[in-house]
């Protein structure tokens, strides 16, 4: 629904704003449509990059989910994504 809306209000897909929508998610303790959001990316053509990432690691941080946050670490590795400290 989410990237049905910014279609709607012209606000461009990217991971900036997706990264943004997830780190809402986060800190409205929301980790499991933070995680939703995230896989939500790549069927709407937004990279995954590091802030992206991040952004859902953090989530799951916040949501005590260390088994799907280490998941993403694992994913973030095998999709040689760039590590990075943010």
């Amino acid at each position: 629904q989410l990237f049905h809306e910014m279609a709607e209000s012209r606000v461009e897909r990217s991971s900036i704003t997706c990264s943004a929508a997830v780190s809402a998610c986060e800190k409205g303790g929301q980790w499991v449509q933070a995680l939703k959001l995230f896989r939500e990316l790549t069927v709407n053509r937004v990279e995954r990059n590091t802030i992206t990432y991040n952004a859902a690691v953090s989530a799951c941080e916040k949501g005590r989910q260390w088994v799907q946050a280490l998941k993403l670490f694992r994913e973030l590795t095998v999709n040689r994504v760039e590590r990075n400290t943010i």
